[in-house]
């Protein structure tokens, strides 16, 4: 009954939106947890309850934040909402400012395109991404989001090599040859995200780099992550370009991980440096 019920779902809105042209605007909020327990210098004095609360406070803005998806039948941006953007100021939001903004991403379901503008210590990159289609799993549970039947999928993917989100220390268990515990965070190598479309609004899109569903996707829970759509407003008066970025230096995904990750780590071996001169310059 359920699949019956999808088709006739999808059949009512594809008549819809072949009638014309259309556009559509969602809103989503993304929303990501972190553990706490994860601060802290390895070995050292463990961080209050005061202090995890402020820190927690601080990056608040950086881990919860409102995107716009502007879509059409093939193609969609999705980015930022400049209006509720956080200033970078302060200590956390300044370094987030150097590391760049989360960009702007495009992608074109028919052309298998996608595109991501962003910006990393200064330097401008465009970065191209493969669109390999995604083995959902699609399952018959259902729920509302707002006016709109979802359906459940889930999908098995790598963990994303700069998402630091999900890292997590290892069991507090000492090692049987009686060696001191690891003080290493460690990270899953693969993650089950879980999906919620709409075939109501019969486009292969969503937030984000998700896509390749039989309707639009109204949520996404991945580990400490939830990107939940708010609003959808579908042929608004004043619609939006959706076209392709171009500014950046072209790189591929892989090659811009590199990047990163080298960046990252040599930013990490100047702070052992400083911190091992007790936080002076060398002499």
């Amino acid at each position: 009954m359920k699949s019956i019920f999808t088709f006739i779902l999808a059949l009512i809105s594809i008549t819809t939106f072949a009638q014309k042209e259309f556009q559509g605007k969602a809103t989503y909020m993304s929303k990501t947890t972190v553990d706490m327990n994860n601060f802290g210098r390895p070995g050292g004095p463990q961080m209050t309850e005061a202090r995890k609360k402020e820190i927690a406070q601080r990056m608040k803005s950086m881990l919860e934040k409102t995107f716009i998806l502007t879509f059409d039948k093939t193609s969609s941006v999705y980015k930022e909402d400049e209006k509720l953007a956080a200033p970078t100021s302060g200590g956390g939001s300044r370094f987030m400012g150097m590391m760049g903004g989360s960009g702007v991403r495009y992608k074109n379901t028919k052309d298998k395109v996608a595109l991501e503008s962003t910006e990393f210590f200064g330097k401008k990159f465009l970065v191209s991404d493969e669109m390999k289609n995604l083995e959902w799993e699609l399952g018959s549970e259902t729920k509302q989001i707002g006016n709109y039947t979802c359906f459940k999928a889930t999908l098995v993917k790598e963990v994303d090599p700069l998402d630091f989100s999900n890292m997590r220390r290892p069991d507090d268990k000492k090692k049987e040859d009686g060696e001191k515990k690891s003080d290493k965070v460690e990270k899953p190598k693969q993650i089950i995200i879980t999906a919620w479309y709409t075939p109501q609004i019969p486009v292969s899109n969503g937030p984000g780099e998700y896509w390749g569903l039989p309707g639009l996707i109204l949520e996404i829970n991945s580990g400490r992550t939830t990107i939940l759509c708010t609003e959808i407003v579908m042929n608004p008066t004043e619609k939006k370009e959706i076209k392709a970025p171009t500014k950046g230096k072209e790189i591929t995904r892989e090659k811009y991980t590199i990047t990163v990750k080298k960046k990252m780590e040599e930013m990490r071996e100047r702070f052992k440096n400083r911190r091992g001169n007790g936080g002076r310059g060398p002499h």
